[in-house]
């Protein structure tokens, strides 16, 4: 979907990061990372960090460079 950093497609999964953490890399083709973010932010929102999580997802999405 995306064709580097800062690309249309980046941009649109630190949006779907803003929203739901890992939901931006699940867009971006990375399950593992996504499932890991979604899961370590819902555990760590019951102790009111899951802020720290919900950043990385949103600049880890923003950020991403697919491999060629």
């Amino acid at each position: 979907m995306s064709t580097g950093q800062g690309s249309a497609g980046n941009v649109i999964a630190a949006l779907c990061s803003f929203f739901i953490p890992g939901l931006g890399q699940l867009l971006q083709g990375r399950l593992l990372l996504a499932i890991v973010q979604f899961v370590l932010a819902a555990i760590l929102w019951w102790v009111l960090l899951g802020w720290i999580v919900h950043l990385w997802s949103i600049i880890d999405a923003a950020m991403f460079k697919p491999r060629n």
